[in-house]
């Protein structure tokens, strides 16, 4: 009898078995659309919080909810919302989910899909929350200065403890305005050379003879690289067939420089070429006849140089005794070289660089130029 009633019992449990599983899965779905507004509930929520700054709930390839951490989550866990780690963990689909919902039931908006109820964790499946840092500090946000014409004013607003740069003036200098003709026997257009000039004589006495001495290779260096601008700069208008004598004979001079230090034969051929056509413009020229005597004589030809600066010295142009010194020194002429520096040096008394020449010639050294330059300053710049 007890065997009867035991197989009569199981018989109807397992005929009850299907409706308890269709039961089971009914009541999981209606969990899951009655939990759908509370979440949207709680987006919408997020979105009015005036004090939220963080960047909305994303969902990525495994559509697993992720929610990224805000300044306002401190508070949000005090009020009883789980921490992000558990609402991630939480959010995994299962099988029965999988197996119970429709894929195409329709959701609520913000909704979030795939979203188990809470009641279906067991308690030894809950997994301690770790405990979430606390934000502390304000954000600082920095706000420009007022505006004025000039610019951002610096001596208020948010720059207050920097003081106001105090700027001086000192050693002032002008370079007076030269201006010449462009081409020969006309006045019309002229060319501004003020920069030029100035240039020409602050360096003339350190690169204009051979050797040329610096009191440093930064400016040897620097002269070398101005020659090269200001000697491009010039050349069209030497090149013309009608170029001006005052025209020539500042390209004659840049070129000559240039060969002195080394720029290359091209300043050599252009150097020799200007100075001849200013000679030619005008012959009684003193400075004219010592550049081109000091040229030649310089560069080896001494009696082809000879008969420019002894028109030169004929003109008045002390200088070009100088460089006949040198010749003679070059021509193994070294008592002739000694008695024209001893007789120049009587009519200039005052002259100290004829004293210290004589000094080289006395040490028996061949370059009369080769003493101390004065020190300049020329600028990196063009």
């Amino acid at each position: 009898m007890k065997a009867i009633n035991q197989s009569t019992l199981s018989a109807r449990a397992s005929s009850k078995s299907p409706k308890l599983a269709t039961l089971t899965a009914l009541a999981t779905a209606c969990a899951m659309l009655l939990s759908a507004p509370v979440n949207a509930a709680e987006t919408n929520a997020a979105k009015t919080d005036t004090t939220a700054t963080s960047v909305p709930s994303a969902m990525d390839s495994s559509k697993r909810v992720i929610r990224l951490a805000r300044p306002t989550a401190a508070s949000t866990a005090q009020e009883g919302t789980l921490p992000t780690a558990a609402v991630t963990a939480n959010t995994q689909p299962t099988d029965l989910q999988s197996s119970s919902v429709p894929q195409s039931a329709p959701l609520p908006n913000n909704a979030q899909p795939y979203r188990a109820p809470m009641s279906t964790l067991q308690p030894q499946d809950v997994v301690p929350a770790p405990k979430i840092p606390e934000f502390t500090g304000t954000t600082r946000v920095y706000e420009p200065g007022p505006l004025t014409a000039t610019g951002v004013d610096l001596r208020s607003g948010q720059l207050a403890n920097i003081p106001t740069p105090q700027v001086q003036l000192s050693d002032v200098s002008f370079v007076p305005t030269v201006l010449i003709p462009q081409q020969n026997g006309n006045n019309n257009d002229q060319l501004d050379v003020s920069l030029l000039d100035d240039f020409i004589e602050d360096v003339s006495p350190n690169a204009r003879h051979y050797p040329p001495n610096f009191p440093n290779r930064s400016q040897r260096h620097y002269t070398r690289e101005k020659i090269k601008v200001l000697a491009e700069w010039i050349q069209p208008y030497a090149e013309s067939p009608n170029a001006s004598y005052d025209v020539l004979i500042r390209a004659a001079k840049l070129n000559g420089m240039g060969r002195n230090l080394d720029l290359g034969s091209d300043y050599t051929i252009r150097g020799g070429k200007y100075v001849d056509r200013a000679i030619k413009l005008k012959p009684d020229s003193g400075e004219a006849n010592f550049l081109y005597g000091m040229m030649l004589s310089e560069g080896g030809g001494f009696k082809e140089g000879q008969k420019y600066l002894d028109r030169a010295v004929s003109l008045g142009y002390t200088e070009a005794e100088q460089s006949l010194a040198q010749s003679d020194l070059l021509s193994d002429r070294r008592d002739n070289a000694l008695e024209r520096l001893r007789r120049l040096e009587q009519k200039n008394p005052n002259n100290d660089i004829i004293r210290q020449q004589i000094k080289l010639i006395e040490e028996g050294k061949f370059y009369i130029w080769d003493i101390p330059a004065p020190d300049i300053n020329v600028k990196p710049s063009a």
